[in-house]
């Protein structure tokens, strides 16, 4: 409901005397009162304050009613563009179970972001559902498969140059739900007969933190 107001409106330019005003007055009527106001002009033509005379005893308000339809037109929801999501794919024994930087670089960055309170933008998802969009990667991966995801572009550049023996590429989801939907598989690493690095063997499972908890929901 919008209330529509007239108002006479007259130049400050001279003010009349009191006894100038009573003689513009209706004969029996009560004078009027003249009131100053600064008003901030906004519209076209309108630059800079200026100062009107309001006769107040000439306000008529009345109500006019306006139908919500008529105002559909004025006002547009505005629709959430997709986020672009970008990965490094390579087979799972190589990501989960070989490459010897891998689960500490990722333990390291969960650890930065819990100190500054960041809201994680990285996680692992085992045999991708979005990988049905890229046949030319596809064909060249050994599975299963796991991906690392991040709406960091540069992070997954940086860790490109670091893991090496990976594909990249990225893709537009509306969710990150629907963005990391993964293909249920059953992972298994054989254990080898002698272990010679400098460093304890992962254990199995250590990616399990990586993982979207919701993502269960949402397997294909």
């Amino acid at each position: 409901m919008i209330a529509a107001a007239t108002l006479t409106l007259r130049p400050c330019g001279s003010f009349p005397s009191r006894s100038a005003e009573r003689s513009l007055t209706a004969k029996g009527a009560p004078p009027s009162r003249l009131v100053d106001l600064d008003l901030l002009a906004i519209g076209k033509g309108f630059g800079e304050r200026g100062r009107l005379c309001i006769r107040n005893s000439s306000f008529a308000v009345r109500a006019v009613a306006v139908n919500s339809d008529e105002l559909g037109s004025s006002h547009t929801i505005a629709e959430e563009k997709p986020k672009r999501y970008h990965f490094l794919v390579a087979n799972a024994k190589f990501m989960l179970d070989e490459e010897e930087h891998f689960k500490e670089l990722l333990f390291e960055k969960r650890r930065n972001y819990g100190e500054r309170n960041k809201e994680q933008d990285f996680w692992l998802v085992i045999e991708p559902k979005f990988l049905d969009q890229f046949p030319d990667i596809t064909k060249r991966l050994k599975r299963p498969a796991v991906a690392l995801v991040s709406t960091d572009d540069r992070w997954i550049t940086f860790m490109k140059l670091r893991l090496d023996r990976v594909l990249s590429g990225n893709y537009e989801a509306n969710s990150i739900e629907e963005a990391l939907i993964s293909n249920h598989v059953d992972l298994h690493f054989e254990k080898p007969e002698k272990w010679v690095a400098p460093y304890p063997k992962y254990d199995f499972g250590w990616w399990e933190p990586f993982l979207l908890p919701e993502s269960s929901k949402n397997e294909a």
